[in-house]
């Protein structure tokens, strides 16, 4: 099974490795005059250097302020009991919630463990729930990740798996992004390179506006070490798709 995207109907082959896009049966230039424009800038995550010289609660304020004028320049009446306190809302969601990835301090923690029971299969956790947003578009980006590894001596808490998903989910995203983040991340965090990462995903920047498409459906993959041979692969993806719930 090659890493895919597929987009306004079309099928889009994606080599997450190498980051690179190659043209499917459409070019490039066809999908942006489709108002198709998701394309990888860089495996980090684009933030500034000064990102965090003001506090939490000082960019709620600044938000509040913008969105407040937003919603004006939109025609809405601010007056009315349930619009009046959405800019604050929205602004307090924004930074503890939907984007709190972007900040490093909210990374969790990690503890490893010793494979004391040997265990020398590969682990697998199935359908990880990703809630991210297009960094395009600032709409959901709604999916699952599948997320497998062999361990090299030491493991970690399944939950920590998830945690680690949220965490780059929480923050503006490009799905390949987010695919490589997750699987260097656990390279790191695991210390070892036989990771395997992929993420089936709607993009409601495509479902919801634009070409409107609730059909499509977005599948990256990044595999590492052991998970580059073919036969480890498929046994990877007979795990996830066989006995797919």
């Amino acid at each position: 099974m090659e890493p895919y995207l597929i987009t306004n109907g079309y099928k889009t082959i994606i080599n997450i490795k190498d980051c690179f896009m190659k043209e499917g049966p459409v070019r490039l230039a066809e999908f942006e005059n489709e108002d198709y424009n998701h394309f990888l800038s860089s495996i980090e995550t684009p933030i500034r250097s000064d990102a965090f010289a003001i506090d939490d609660d000082l960019k709620i304020e600044l938000i509040e302020k913008k969105f407040k004028e937003i919603m004006e320049v939109l025609g809405l009446d601010l007056t009315d009991d349930s619009l009046k306190d959405t800019p604050r809302r929205v602004a307090k969601m924004y930074v503890k919630e939907t984007f709190s990835g972007l900040n490093p301090q909210n990374k969790p923690s990690v503890t490893l463990f010793d494979n004391k029971y040997k265990y020398n299969e590969m682990l697998v956790e199935r359908n990880v729930s990703v809630y991210s947003l297009c960094e395009h578009h600032f709409v959901p980006i709604i999916g699952k990740a599948h997320i497998a590894y062999f361990s090299s001596g030491k493991v970690v808490g399944l939950s920590k798996i998830n945690r680690m998903v949220q965490y780059f989910s929480k923050r503006p995203q490009v799905q390949e992004r987010l695919t490589v983040q997750i699987a260097n991340e656990l390279k790191s965090m695991l210390q070892t390179e036989d990771v395997a990462v992929i993420i089936d995903a709607d993009h409601l920047c495509v479902a919801s506006r634009g070409v409107q498409d609730v059909n499509s459906s977005t599948v990256s993959s990044s595999y590492h070490g052991k998970f580059l041979n073919h036969n480890v692969r498929e046994e990877f993806l007979r795990y996830i798709y066989d006995g797919k719930k």
